[in-house]
């Protein structure tokens, strides 16, 4: 599989992608090499769509059901399987990580997805309450009282440098807040921009 291929070296952004911002490259920690593709960062413009497409897409989104969710969740983690294989290339070119701590990685990354998808199907981190009325209490009546978690909006992600998978772009921070229903921005870390691009499209094929 030729890597160059995979990749595409623009922001993500919803189905679109980004202007060509500020270029900057991988490295190769090995040996100190930039690594193809050229990237470019997201422009003040992109951002602020970004942001936009984030916030139209919360009350959609945020109103899917548990097991919505929890299917999307679930692709998302049979995406980034299959892909594994130039994920896990292209993350040691850009870490040096050794491939068994990133197929490690890669394994992590995929089991929360899944764990958060049975939590969000299974229902009960919604913390739904109901304290039924009572018209007689004294000295004034107590109303119906009904609480639950509920999204807050779109999250911003900030990838790790020491973690290129298990929390980056589709990591637990991610998993969490797709579960609960938020739609998320990531601001993937520069030190591996081509396995943030890998798994970002994984991603995007799912949606």
């Amino acid at each position: 599989m030729e890597l160059a291929l995979e990749l595409k070296p623009v922001s993500l952004i919803g189905f679109g992608d980004g202007a060509e911002g500020a270029s900057f490259t991988g490295m190769n920690p090995a040996t100190g090499s930039p690594l193809e593709p050229t990237f470019f960062s997201a422009s003040a413009e992109d951002l602020e769509r970004a942001a936009a497409l984030a916030q139209s897409a919360f009350p959609i989104y945020s109103n899917q059901s548990g097991k919505e969710k929890g299917a999307f969740l679930r692709q998302i983690a049979a995406g980034i399987e299959a892909a594994a294989p130039a994920i896990i290339q292209r993350a040691n070119l850009e870490t040096a990580l050794p491939e068994g701590r990133l197929q490690g990685e890669v394994a992590r990354t995929c089991n929360q997805l899944r764990i958060f998808a049975e939590l969000v199907e299974e229902g009960s981190w919604l913390d739904a309450r109901l304290d039924s009325a009572d018209p007689n209490r004294k000295p004034l009546p107590r109303p119906s009282i009904r609480s639950m978690h509920k999204p807050l909006g779109p999250v911003a992600v900030f990838g790790a440098s020491n973690f290129p998978l298990a929390f980056s772009v589709a990591g637990g921070d991610t998993a969490s807040a797709l579960a609960a229903g938020n739609p998320v921005i990531v601001k993937a870390h520069p030190a591996h921009p081509g396995t943030s691009a890998l798994v970002g499209h994984a991603i995007r094929e799912s949606v």
